[in-house]
This record gives C-alpha cells, sequence and structure tokens, in this order.
C-alpha cells in the first residue's frame, strides 16, 4: 500500500467506513450507512467510491432488489499490514493526520451538552514494563475485548463511543 492510499483511510468518514469493515465483515451500503448514521447518503457513496477505486474496498457480492443492484463491500487489505513500507516523515504525517482527527471528534464532543463521567470521556498515558511475550499477549486481549465490541449493532440504548489506542516503546 503507499502512502496515498494509507492516507486516503485517514479521512474521517473513510475511517468510520473502513472500521465498520474490519474482521472480515461484509455490508452493505445500507447496513453502512446505520452504523455512520450522522454521514449523508450522497457523501457515503462517494467515500466508498474513493475506497474502492484506491484498492482498499472491494465489492464481494451482488444482490438484485427491486431493479437495481444492491452491492456488499468488504476490505480488499489490511492497513497495518503495509505500515512498514513508508518513510519516517509519511509516518509523523499520518500520526499527525490521526491526532488532528482525534482532536476534531473531542472538540465536537465538548461542542455538545457532555457530561465526562456520565459518558464515560477518558484520556491518560499508561506506562508499563512488559517483555515482548507479556505485551503480545496483552495487545491479543484487547484487541479481542475491542472486535467483541465492534460487533455491537447500533441501537437506541447504545452510544457510539470512539476508542482510539497508540501504543509507543521507548527505546533506549
Amino acid at each position: 500500500m503507499d502512502f496515498d492510499r494509507t492516507k486516503l483511510i485517514l479521512h474521517p468518514v473513510r475511517m468510520k467506513i473502513v472500521q465498520s469493515l474490519v474482521n472480515g465483515r461484509h455490508r452493505t451500503a445500507f447496513e453502512i450507512m446505520n452504523h455512520l448514521k450522522e454521514v449523508p447518503q450522497a457523501t457515503l457513496y462517494r467515500h466508498l467510491n474513493k475506497l474502492q477505486e484506491a484498492g482498499l474496498i472491494e465489492v464481494v457480492q451482488e444482490n438484485p432488489v427491486r431493479g437495481t443492484v444492491e452491492k456488499v463491500y468488504a476490505l480488499k487489505q489490511t492497513f497495518h499490514t503495509q505500515l512498514g513500507t513508508i518513510s519516517k516523515d509519511q509516518h509523523l504525517e499520518l500520526f499527525f493526520t490521526f491526532l488532528a482527527q482525534l482532536m476534531g471528534t473531542y472538540e465536537h464532543y465538548l461542542s455538545t451538552d457532555f457530561d465526562l463521567v456520565r459518558d464515560g470521556v477518558s484520556y491518560r498515558v499508561a506506562r508499563m514494563h512488559l517483555t515482548d511475550e507479556e505485551f503480545m499477549e496483552l495487545a491479543q486481549n484487547i484487541r479481542r475485548l475491542i472486535n467483541e465490541a465492534m460487533e455491537n449493532e447500533p441501537s437506541d440504548e447504545r452510544m457510539p463511543r470512539n476508542l482510539a489506542t497508540i501504543v509507543i516503546p521507548e527505546k533506549n
């Protein structure tokens, strides 16, 4: 995956589309729209087309529905497996873009009727001392729990929550 395609994913709407397809999920545009209720239909289709043109998602099935064709989308390749091919400066640019997106999401949250305790808002740095094996076990457990929570379908009782993780080792 080249840098431009990697950067393409970091747009807030496209990142949400990609997140709705992780773990091998196959979804129609309508199903994706149910996960991204704040995104207008035309905007969703525009971003689906960009992701498909970049080769990041693909149509895995087409279903005839009342004289039209309903497409089923899936991720074509994973984001993280190709990150090792870009330069240090490109990594920094992606990281800053990621942080800017987080800041925008948090700023939007703070512009609402927010309640940090009620909404479970937190941010912190947890410094740990782990062997490589201990870290891999921790990462796998966290990934499993996050994946399970991401399987939840939207409902009136469920508030969408963003959980961002950044792991930065300290090298001697």
